[in-house]
């Protein structure tokens, strides 16, 4: 599970043969969510309103939202 960014102990992850819808992983040392890519929305698990804010600016700009589809894209090849 290859760690694309981390900002302090949260951690942004995209997993391998994972399911759809594309959505990444974020793991802190209290809690796991997994985010949709296309509309970073909260799709499963629990993360602070605080750590959410920091995901959601860093995936907000177009450039970390393209390397979380390629991402997703490299690792989840049909």
């Amino acid at each position: 599970m290859p760690v694309v960014v981390q900002f302090g102990n949260l951690k942004i992850h995209v997993y391998a043969n994972d399911h759809n819808p594309p959505h990444f992983h974020v793991s802190t040392p209290d809690h796991d969510a997994l985010i949709l890519i296309a509309d970073l929305t909260v799709l499963q698990g629990e993360i602070t309103r605080k750590n959410l804010d920091k995901v959601i600016e860093w995936a907000s700009v177009d450039e970390n939202r393209q390397t979380l589809k390629n991402e997703w894209s490299r690792l989840n090849a049909q």
